[in-house]
């Protein structure tokens, strides 16, 4: 009962969100101001998580410097919640003043051709705003993204309905070869945006680089996916403009990635997303814990064999190892 309470308060929210939405842009960033205050000097979301991120990847800026960076980044976080949800009903024609695509031609070229492309992307500026690509795009080929589903259903819809109001398709991970070859079979080319930055499970950390400073876990699952497939490796450089408007550069890497060898793609995609968080660095998804996985945990608490990782230890018994009161509260 009070699980269908809760599905009906969240579908209500969402039902508001999609109201408020009609409303202009400008209302919107009035309202993403106050929300500015309210996070960064009332909450304090997660300001030492990103302060923490911020000291560690520019150890060579003071803190004066760091502040100012900080500050910037919760302006855009809340920039790009109300940008977010003003999805839900912004016309194409708008949308597609304020999200610019370029090097479009070189995937129409692949498409012509018959091949798929791979558009590796981080967080970065407004990544949801990326799913409006069909409006740049001819209908030669599909342009899908691959997520993980949310937990919530009601959540999960809502996001779903978002992506895909402007023709995107939206693929779950673990259908993602699956969909991709059925596409395939039919002679329908792709162009995939992968969100390649996130933090990879434990057990599927193949690959350690230096990303921002820190020795960071690499996640490799994209590179797998776009190599086996045949796809064209791009890379999605998003820049802000200025508020509310957006321009993403698909910069060709590889047309046939399918011979380079293993991880370079991913290396590669790593350099080339280090040098667009330094050329703006506020506009990373500094919230998110990136580096909370260390190379020093791993080593001690798994094995490597071939390219599978196996446990050694548990989390509970590596807690024991370091002292701590318990895992999560170290």
């Amino acid at each position: 009962m009070k699980k269908d309470v809760l599905s009906k308060v969240i579908q209500l929210g969402f039902f508001m969100v999609k109201v408020l939405s009609l409303l202009p842009l400008r209302v919107h960033y009035l309202i993403s101001d106050m929300m500015y205050f309210i996070i960064y000097y009332g909450a304090h979301y997660r300001r030492k998580v990103v302060r923490n991120n911020l000291t560690s990847a520019f150890p060579e800026k003071d803190i004066k410097e760091i502040k100012k960076i900080e500050r910037q980044f919760y302006r855009w976080f809340c920039d790009y919640i109300v940008e977010t949800f003003k999805m839900a009903s912004i016309s194409r024609e708008e949308m597609a003043r304020r999200m610019v695509f370029k090097g479009t031609e070189e995937i129409e070229k692949c498409w012509a051709e018959g091949q798929s492309c791979g558009v590796m992307l981080g967080h970065y500026c407004n990544w949801e705003w990326v799913s409006t690509l069909p409006l740049a795009l001819s209908e030669k080929g599909i342009c899908a993204e691959l997520y993980h589903p949310i937990e919530n259903p009601e959540t999960n819809q809502f996001f779903i309905e978002l992506r895909q109001r402007f023709g995107s398709v939206c693929i779950p991970m673990e259908r993602a070869l699956r969909d991709i070859v059925k596409y395939r079979r039919e002679g329908r080319p792709l162009v995939i945006g992968y969100i390649a930055d996130q933090k990879p499970n434990w057990r599927n950390i193949h690959l350690w680089m230096n990303f921002l400073n820190h020795n960071t876990p690499m996640f490799t699952g994209s590179e797998r996916i776009i190599k086996r497939t045949g796809q064209a490796f791009f890379y999605g450089d998003v820049r802000r403009v200025k508020r509310g408007y957006y321009e993403c550069e698909f910069k060709l890497i590889d047309r046939h990635p399918d011979n380079v060898p293993d991880y370079q793609l991913t290396e590669r995609y790593m350099h080339e997303l280090e040098q667009t968080i330094r050329r703006d660095p506020a506009l990373w998804l500094w919230s998110h814990d990136r580096w909370s996985r260390t190379k020093e945990e791993f080593d001690y608490r798994f094995r490597v064999e071939g390219e599978k990782v196996f446990e050694k230890v548990t989390e509970e018994e590596y807690a024991q190892h370091m002292g701590w009161r318990s895992y999560w509260k170290h």
